[in-house]
């Protein structure tokens, strides 16, 4: 199974040790969403969830933008040489139940499954992340920034909402008074100003993004996964859980990442002065799928 390849609006390649790096790849419409588009990317991520040769994910964009947001040009796009990871779903947003249905089958489905993604994602902001190009971004884990970069939602220069999740979003990681200026006053801020707010982790030059980042996948994936993946759930879990459900989850998972392989290799590690060599039972079940 590979999920390498050319889809509606972005390319994925795979890098060592277990890095699919996504490239939304249209930049003359900077990136703008489609719902083909997400459909695709949400199956590519829920494919990711379930191919033991993915660790890391990192995605980015081409040209001069991460993401400005969805497509409202109306103009039609050709896709005819791309592959197709999901079936369209047509999307009539003329009346108010259908328009509530959409966005949460199509738009929100999408941020919703970069952040069930056990495994850990990384946004790339190269330009400008708009609108659902921000919610992309914020759904990650990491965000890291190109100096010129520039971030914001400003739905409301439009008179309508950030209807994908990005308010929610916005609101988990800057909090809510900080959260009511950025969307009532219509902020678009620059990479510096974004790291102040604590929208992204980290601001580069923009010539050193994509190794920036390339270079924290590689040890996020050299990382001991069981474990990376559990506490990635648990940190999600307690930041909406009362604090009793939060120890209890974190007890919960504990049971397992403590006899796994990777917590025996990294107690002899310890013990015999040396870096640990975690994710044997990855590399098994990759030769056991090459053999098979």
């Amino acid at each position: 199974m590979t999920l390498a390849g050319n889809y509606r609006g972005f390319e994925v390649a795979l890098h060592d040790p277990g890095i699919a790096v996504v490239t939304m790849n249209e930049p003359d419409r900077l990136n703008g969403q489609t719902g083909p588009m997400k459909r695709d990317l949400t199956e590519f991520f829920l494919s990711a969830q379930m191919d033991d040769g993915i660790r890391v994910v990192v995605i980015t964009g081409s040209g001069r933008a991460f993401s400005a947001g969805d497509d409202m040009t109306g103009r039609r796009r050709d896709y005819e040489d791309r592959e197709k990871l999901a079936r369209n779903i047509p999307w009539d947003g003329r009346n108010p139940v259908a328009t509530y249905a959409g966005l949460r089958t199509i738009s929100q489905q999408l941020n919703l499954a970069v952040r069930h993604l056990d495994k850990i994602t990384i946004a790339a902001i190269n330009g400008v992340a708009i609108q659902t190009g921000l919610s992309l971004a914020l759904a990650c884990d990491f965000r890291i920034a190109a100096e010129s970069a520039r971030l914001g939602s400003a739905t409301l220069r439009f008179g309508i909402q950030p209807d994908e999740g990005g308010h929610a979003l916005v609101v988990q990681l800057i909090g809510l008074a900080r959260a009511m200026d950025f969307f009532m006053l219509k902020r678009i801020v620059s990479a510096d100003e974004a790291l102040d707010y604590g929208l992204v982790h980290e601001v580069v030059p923009d010539d050193e993004l994509l190794d920036t980042a390339l270079d924290l996948a590689t040890e996020l994936a050299e990382g001991p996964q069981v474990a990376m993946r559990l506490l990635k759930r648990s940190l999600y879990n307690a930041a909406e859980m009362p604090l009793l459900q939060a120890f209890d989850d974190i007890a919960t998972k504990t049971g397992i990442s403590d006899h796994h392989p990777d917590a025996r290799e990294g107690v002899r590690a310890f013990r015999d002065k040396r870096e640990p060599k975690f994710n044997r039972w990855l590399d098994a079940e990759a030769h056991q799928s090459e053999d098979g």
